[in-house]
């Protein structure tokens, strides 16, 4: 029987293959009573099953030493380590198999229940999806206990073309499917901003989260599209469908190949504007994906990957080597190296910092501001990266001038350190400020006076102009880039940064959607800041677009008092 599934698109792509559905939760645990004399032996079954876990970690971290996602899968295994290794979760549970003589299975599970009951009184829905971290590493725990560690699916008799059907994927779990070379993967849970979403974009495979039943519906070896763009999977399609996506798949590798055809071409608008295409990259090992799609750039460095993966700080020679390797290997070309955006949900050393609303408590600049002296170890090591490429500095999340006027003085001491200690660096190194938050938007004037470029963050931008958490299934319909606020405040930034001759670049999700490519163009954005994969995708809108044609069109729509208008126009600059 063919029927459809509906959930969140994570990864774009079309996949056609059959279905290997991931182990079964092992949760569900009986209840039983440990005689006396048994205690100790059952605490110490409990203590076997935490190590074996912790050396499956261990190995898990050392397979994996090279790829695009190595900073995700790092950081995701170090977050499962401090679970497994809080006192909360192994101490509670042994105290509780101590008092109460249950077997360590329930006493696991009754406890895990305690963290996810704390877990869902944070208000931060970022951090409320942490709970299924806290899910994942029990029920590994768990299969070590009941007698099936690792689950590992077997070797697929569809090498190739498998696509893996799971309830939820741990990063831990993916590192080991990564390694059967499933070609997609669906899961009932998860979110665009969950674990297994960021890991299917790194890794660029056609994936499907949120679909709630589909590992209830879906049977081993099922035929299964996976529409990545749309969030579809078909299950057992027909033959007329089934041609009709293999058709789309050839056509989508076609537009591939096509794109990269464009590489090494400029680009520029039909009537001659030269745009600059910019890359957002985490770590230096993203510098080959650059590389690869022709970026005039890096227009956002996130340092902060630094620091997310460990459990102390980098020190200041091993940011200036990482700043320094970039800066060389860019040879010559613009690199942006945002200051820190550490606090909420990104721990500095191991540990989760839970506040009342973490997106809007201490962090990123608020952070960095309140520790000076970890502060000044990353300018210091930014600016002695200085010397060896046109290194520039870009500051998080102002919203006030004082933070501007704070961050800049701490700047020039850091400056003047380096100057009695004869250290060179660029004496004249630019200082831009994220738009991301609406108040630095609506007083732009006053902070362009002070700063020498502006990036303007459209995730946070949206998240807070609208107050909606875009991870909030209940709301996240409201998360609408398009909404004429949003559109407003973006036209407003862009228009008096070019009118003050400032150079300002888009670095969110905004950059890198086609859909809003040639509005902003129309607006008269010159520079873009995207992941590296979308580069030639938007360079081939920019390259079939003519500002004299556009730019009426952009304006109407800004100037529209009607959504539906709005995004009749918007169509009909598309089309």
């Amino acid at each position: 029987m063919s029927f459809i599934l509906q959930g969140i698109g994570v990864s774009e792509g079309v996949m056609i293959g059959r279905a290997h559905l991931a182990a079964p939760s092992a949760l569900e645990v009986v209840h039983y009573l440990i005689p006396n004399n048994q205690v100790h032996n059952e605490i110490a079954r409990l203590d076997n099953a935490f190590a074996t876990v912790r050396k499956e970690f261990e190995m898990l971290q050392s397979s994996v030493t090279s790829g695009p996602a190595l900073a995700e899968f790092s950081a995701f295994i170090d977050l499962h380590h401090m679970i497994l290794d809080d006192p909360t979760l192994s101490e509670a549970t042994r105290s509780s198999i101590e008092q109460t003589h249950c077997n360590a299975e329930w006493a696991l599970t009754q406890q895990m229940e305690v963290l996810l009951e704390q877990f869902e009184a944070i208000e931060d829905a970022y951090l409320r999806e942490r709970k299924t971290d806290v899910v994942q590493v029990v029920e590994r725990v768990l299969k070590v206990l009941i007698g099936h560690p690792g689950y590992l699916p077997p070797a697929s008799k569809h090498l190739g073309d498998s696509i893996l059907v799971a309830h939820d994927l741990s990063p831990a779990d993916m590192m080991q499917y990564k390694q059967h070379q499933f070609t997609a993967f669906l899961t009932d849970m998860g979110s665009m901003t969950s674990h297994t979403a960021i890991v299917a974009r790194s890794l660029n495979i056609p994936s499907v989260v949120a679909l709630h039943h589909a590992r209830q519906l879906i049977l081993e070896d099922d035929c299964l599209i996976v529409d990545g763009g749309r969030g579809i999977i078909i299950v057992n399609p027909d033959k007329c469908v089934l041609d009709e996506y293999r058709l789309w798949q050839r056509q989508l590798e076609l537009e591939k190949r096509k794109l990269r055809r464009i590489k090494s071409i400029a680009a520029v608008t039909l009537d001659g504007a030269a745009i600059d295409l910019l890359a957002n990259i985490e770590l230096p090992e993203d510098l080959e994906q650059v590389k690869e799609n022709g970026a005039a750039g890096i227009g956002l460095f996130r340092s902060e990957f630094l620091f997310l993966n460990r459990d102390d700080l980098p020190s200041e020679d091993e940011q200036f080597e990482a700043y320094r390797q970039v800066a060389e290997k860019m040879r010559g070309k613009p690199v942006t190296i945002r200051t820190f955006d550490l606090g909420a949900d990104k721990s500095l050393k191991g540990s989760i910092q839970v506040a009342v609303n973490p997106a809007l408590g201490l962090r990123a600049i608020r952070l960095s501001l309140s520790e000076p002296q970890m502060f000044q170890v990353q300018l210091r090591a930014i600016l002695r990266a200085s010397k060896y490429g046109q290194v520039r500095i870009l500051v998080p999340m102002l919203s006030n001038l004082t933070e501007i006027d704070q961050t800049l003085h701490l700047i020039e001491m850091t400056k003047q350190g380096l100057r009695n200690e004869r250290m060179s660096f660029d004496e004249n190194i630019q200082v831009g400020g994220m738009i991301e938050v609406p108040a630095a938007a609506v007083c732009l004037e006053m902070f362009m006076q002070k700063l020498d470029f502006l990036s303007i963050g459209t995730n946070d931008l949206i998240q807070y102009t609208l107050a909606v958490d875009r991870v909030d299934d209940t709301v996240a319909h409201l998360y609408d880039p398009f909404h004429p606020a949003i559109l407003w405040l973006v036209a407003r930034v862009i228009q008096l940064a070019n009118k003050a001759r400032m150079p300002v670049t888009i670095c969110g999700e905004m950059a890198g959607d086609i859909q809003f490519t040639r509005l902003l163009l129309g607006l008269g954005l010159k520079q873009f800041s995207m992941y590296p994969a979308q580069l030639l995708t938007v360079k081939s809108q920019i390259l079939k677009s003519h500002l004299p044609d556009i730019m009426p069109l952009a304006q109407k729509i800004i100037k529209s008092d009607s959504p539906e208008k709005m995004r009749a126009l918007l169509v009909r600059l598309n089309g």
